[in-house]
């Protein structure tokens, strides 16, 4: 049996990660790079980096974290934030990022998956999904959750995978943060649609939480952020949980 990933997720603003509700009311929590650097002396199987202002402010900054990220940590991970080209994604890539994650420029023109995926495989290809639940579905959102798209999670997710997805980052905007658990359900129907991994985010508030995203939601990982930041869940504790309930993990 596959084994489930923990990955905790870095929302970094100038070269420091913050953290937030439901997308907004932004506190700082720590320098990027020794955050994941603990993170992956914890036991994380992967880190998640995601620069939430680049869109507006560029990406030159960030090219150099990851950098920094790639000489210090020894677990893969991925970066995201204002890709809008190959050559975003060839420069994050050969500068040490694992993958990349692709989100409001995919929606935009959807055919960058197809090109992400065709110069460097579909492994290196993950596209992340904000959505909301908004007149009876779930709608999905771009420019960091501040703007409503005319895609559905479920037929964008499909699509995405069509393309040449290799994952599926899909984040709750009602749950982001709230620490009131992830919406199994929705996990459950999106992981029974789709023949790639699924990574679980938003709502986190506890290792039963976590525990149940992975068995209900049938998610492949599961992402969070507060429980880590603010040091509520170890990862070392919370993979030792998981195996206790009968959950495959790397410990």
């Amino acid at each position: 049996m596959v084994a489930k990933r923990i990955i905790p997720c870095l929302d970094v603003k100038d070269g420091k990660t913050v953290k937030g509700i439901n997308f907004l009311n932004l506190k700082e929590v720590g320098d990027a790079v020794e955050l994941g650097a603990f993170y992956a002396s914890e036991g994380a199987d992967e880190l998640v980096y995601l620069d939430i202002s680049a869109t507006r402010e560029g990406r030159k900054t960030f090219t150099g974290l990851v950098r920094s990220i790639a000489e210090r940590i020894d677990i893969p991970f991925t970066v995201g934030g204002g890709i809008s080209s190959l050559e975003d994604a060839s420069r994050l890539l050969e500068t040490g990022a694992d993958k990349v994650t692709v989100n409001s420029a995919a929606v935009r023109d959807p055919r960058l998956i197809e090109q992400i995926a065709g110069h460097f495989g579909s492994q290196f290809v993950v596209v992340a999904i904000d959505a909301k639940f908004v007149g009876g579905k779930w709608t999905v959102f771009t420019s960091g959750g501040t703007s409503p798209s005319d895609k559905e999670l479920f037929t964008w997710a499909l699509e995405a995978q069509e393309r040449g997805a290799g994952e599926i980052l899909f984040t709750s905007m009602d749950h982001d943060g709230t620490k009131n658990g992830y919406p199994c359900e929705e996990f459950s129907r999106l992981c029974g649609s789709l023949s790639i991994p699924v990574i679980a985010s938003g709502g986190a508030g506890s290792m039963r939480d976590i525990a149940d995203v992975l068995t209900k939601g049938r998610a492949d990982a599961a992402l969070a952020a507060s429980l880590f930041h603010y040091g509520e869940i170890s990862i070392k504790d919370l993979k030792r949980f998981l195996q206790s309930e009968g959950i495959p993990v790397r410990l």
